[in-house]
């Protein structure tokens, strides 16, 4: 049996959602992306959103609307998809890599004193795999320090901290829409913030430098980083289904538990207590991860690592030398990479993929 490591959760309405954008032969953004806007800030609870062709551009974005640029610093998880630090790098800045906890690989903010310097000019925490980091902490630091917060929220769509909405805690949040995300439209981002001014600069910055289009007078500089109607219709069709997606991805990740949990040889990615928690991927630990990965996809069961470290990765060798960091420093981050496993969260995922990558599972175990 084949299990994919994700399938995008796509369906006849979602085919169907964009029969108007060519009936109104309306194709790029417009009265579509107004109305999934409109739904994407009644979800999340934030005064304004704009849209990006992706969750990189949209970080990239929300960095240069709150000021970033070079010569500036943005404190970065280690544990995270290099799109995070990629973003600022893209805006002249440098980012500074921290390490994370090791329950649930959400930023550590107990290291982060130490990496404040003249330079510091924000912090990005990401919510990894599906929940929230503890926000409460960054919002501590970023107020001792006097910084911002740029939050990359693009796993955690719907998911809430304490009740509140992930993106909602900073400056500005951003969102992806890529095919293996909660709601999908292939590719996509939503950028979102409560501050008109910062609001503003992002109207500018993904315009071409004005407010509205159909006019050649451009007060800003600026740039095209807009989505099409037909993206943001499958979007709205994506919407129409997240309380299934969020119930489906429950339903699966309880069997993961409830098929694994007796297993002494795994250890769950789990949540902290006040954090949601809709499954981005069921992330399990294990002391021979990658002999698992081995043994899996012999028996035709994709499989996904934890993230590498950032600190390690080839393109960013010149940055670790220059901030003298180590291994020693990111002993949590590695940890998980070493250890951890990308369990298929998709929501088509049937019952009989789930047990099967189970049975896979204990017969490596020998039970």
């Amino acid at each position: 049996m084949k299990v994919p490591q994700f399938s995008p959760f796509l369906s006849e309405s979602d085919y169907h959602s964009i029969h108007s954008c060519f009936e109104k032969n309306w194709i790029t953004e417009g009265p579509k992306a107004a109305e999934f806007s409109a739904q994407l800030l009644e979800l999340t609870g934030a005064k304004y959103g704009v849209f990006a062709p992706n969750g990189t551009l949209g970080l990239y974005l929300a960095l240069r609307s709150i000021g970033i640029g070079s010569g500036d610093e943005v404190i970065v998880p280690d544990f995270t998809f290099i799109g995070s630090a990629n973003a600022v790098e893209m805006t002249g800045a440098t980012p500074v890599f921290i390490d994370v906890n090791r329950k649930n690989f959400q930023i550590d903010l107990s290291l982060a004193d130490k990496l404040i310097s003249p330079s510091t000019k924000a912090i990005m925490p990401v919510h990894i795999y599906g929940t929230v980091a503890d926000m409460d902490a960054v919002k501590s630091f970023a107020k001792k320090h006097d910084i911002l917060i740029v939050e990359d929220a693009a796993q955690a769509i719907g998911v809430h901290y304490k009740g509140q909405h992930a993106g909602t805690f900073g400056d500005v949040g951003v969102f992806s829409f890529f095919a293996d995300k909660t709601i999908t439209t292939g590719e996509g981002g939503f950028i979102i913030t409560n501050n008109e001014e910062t609001y503003n600069n992002l109207l500018y910055l993904r315009n071409q430098g004005r407010i509205n289009r159909g006019t050649f007078i451009h007060p800003e500089i600026g740039y095209n980083f807009r989505m099409t109607d037909i993206q943001c219709a499958i979007g709205i069709s994506q919407l129409s289904k997240f309380d299934f997606i969020k119930k489906r991805k429950a339903e699966i990740k309880e069997m993961y538990f409830s098929l694994l949990m007796p297993l002494e040889e795994l250890t769950f990615f789990e949540p902290d207590a006040e954090a949601e928690w809709i499954p981005f991927r069921v992330g399990v630990l294990t002391n021979d991860a990658h002999e698992l990965m081995k043994f899996l996809t012999q028996a035709e069961i994709e499989t996904r690592t934890f993230f590498y470290p950032l600190h390690k990765q080839p393109c960013y060798r010149s940055l670790l030398e220059k901030m003298n960091l180590f291994d020693k420093d990111f002993p949590n981050t590695i940890f998980g990479y070493e250890h951890g496993v990308c369990l298929p969260t998709f929501p088509s995922l049937t019952e009989e993929q789930i047990n099967y990558v189970c049975k896979t599972i204990l017969n490596y175990y020998g039970k």
